[in-house]
């Protein structure tokens, strides 16, 4: 199974160890860094969501119409357009881009951040919105002729729309999450399920989750599975060692002159399942498997994809070839300077493991599901 890479696209300069040097939206910083994810070997980048960033959509279009190969995911909450009106957006640009586009479904993990948006629902609630949001934009999609639909959360009549996605029978569904509702909605519904890293025995019982409920909702294909790190890197494991101790030195200098805390997170932490997951591995440990690290996520209170993976190219790439066997074959990684490590990564880390993947394919490796019981039962 080939193997494909996630980036960030972000719209300045900033980051966690950062201050950003100039407007939100820096039109030539944008298109630098997705540049540079293009120019490397990336496969695709993200557009994340905020309920005070600029707007993903159309961001997503500007870089469709000036790149030719990078593929975009752009991210989503159901709680800020109708989806009708969202189906026929998301078909706009995946017109203008050609076919690269995928959607990422986000539901919302905290009720802060959500009612800055007069998102006033609980979160289970939320996730039982964004899966009817995901059913009825896929068939705005895919319906020629007028429908009605009289669901929990969403009514209206006589519907057809006169512009179709590009790719057949329509984007691909990516959705994340940790918590049993997550795994519900987004086994069910998604192409791409979206985990944050963690050691591998709690990666693996978190695929495992996915699956189970993807064959609970009746499917007989399975969701991919995306993994997301921090990657720091440097010839030496020495001096990657000296970067990443830098690295969460700097997040906590920028934290204690004031940048905001992870929005809406509460004094006794976070609300949403996967950052208290990744609170309660760091409280276990700093170092896990090969790589992994756990300050950088301790350092941002648990704060969205944010535990890192330290060492030379080699060392993570080995690293994130132990997700790739247990079926992880979309990685996420984004460094901490934005626009340099998304070119080392892609000139030093990317060869590596498209070379090992070709080579493990040529040879029929273990790996998946067959391979994922086998460590779940610790055999």
């Amino acid at each position: 199974m080939p193997v494909e890479f996630l980036g960030i696209a972000y719209t300045n300069d900033s980051s966690e160890t950062t201050a950003r040097s100039g407007l939100s939206f820096d039109k030539d910083y944008t298109l630098r860094l997705a540049r540079a994810h293009e120019d490397n070997g990336w496969d695709r980048v993200l557009f994340a969501y905020g309920s005070n960033t600029p707007i993903p959509t159309p961001a997503a279009a500007y870089l469709a119409s000036k790149l030719d190969r990078l593929h975009l995911l752009l991210a989503h909450r159901p709680n800020v357009s109708y989806p009708t009106y969202a189906a026929r957006s998301f078909a706009t640009v995946d017109h203008i881009s050609d076919g690269r586009l995928t959607i990422h479904f986000i539901t919302g993990g905290n009720d802060h951040e959500q009612r800055r948006e007069g998102d006033t629902l609980t979160k289970d609630q939320r996730y039982s919105r964004t899966r009817e949001y995901i059913q009825i934009v896929k068939k705005v999609w895919t319906s020629t002729e007028p429908f009605d639909h009289q669901g929990e959360h969403y009514r209206f009549d006589d519907f057809v729309s006169d512009i179709f996605p590009v790719q057949k029978p329509h984007p691909g569904i990516s959705f994340g999450g940790s918590s049993p509702a997550a795994y519900a909605a987004g086994g069910a519904e998604a192409d791409i399920y979206c985990l944050w890293g963690e050691p591998l025995a709690d990666t693996a019982q978190q695929i495992e989750s996915v699956w189970a409920a993807a064959r609970a909702a009746g499917r007989s294909d399975l969701p991919r599975i995306q993994a997301a790190f921090r990657p720091i890197i440097a010839p030496t494991e020495e001096l990657a060692w000296e970067k990443a101790h830098r690295t969460v030195a700097a997040i906590r200098e920028r934290r204690a002159k004031g940048r905001e805390a992870p929005r809406g997170h509460k004094p006794d932490g976070p609300e949403n399942t996967g950052a208290q997951r990744l609170i309660a591995i760091a409280a276990k440990g700093e170092r896990f498997d090969r790589a992994l690290w756990t300050p950088t996520s301790a350092a941002t209170g648990g704060e969205g994809n944010s535990n890192a993976l330290v060492g030379t190219p080699e060392t993570v790439a080995r690293a994130l070839l132990d997700y790739y066997d247990l079926g992880v074959d979309i990685i996420s990684a984004r460094g901490y300077d934005l626009l340099g490590d998304a070119a080392d990564f892609g000139r030093y880390v990317i060869p590596i493991i498209r070379e090992e993947v070709a080579k493990r394919d040529r040879e029929g490796a273990e790996r998946g599901p067959h391979l994922l019981q086998k460590i779940l039962a610790g055999i």
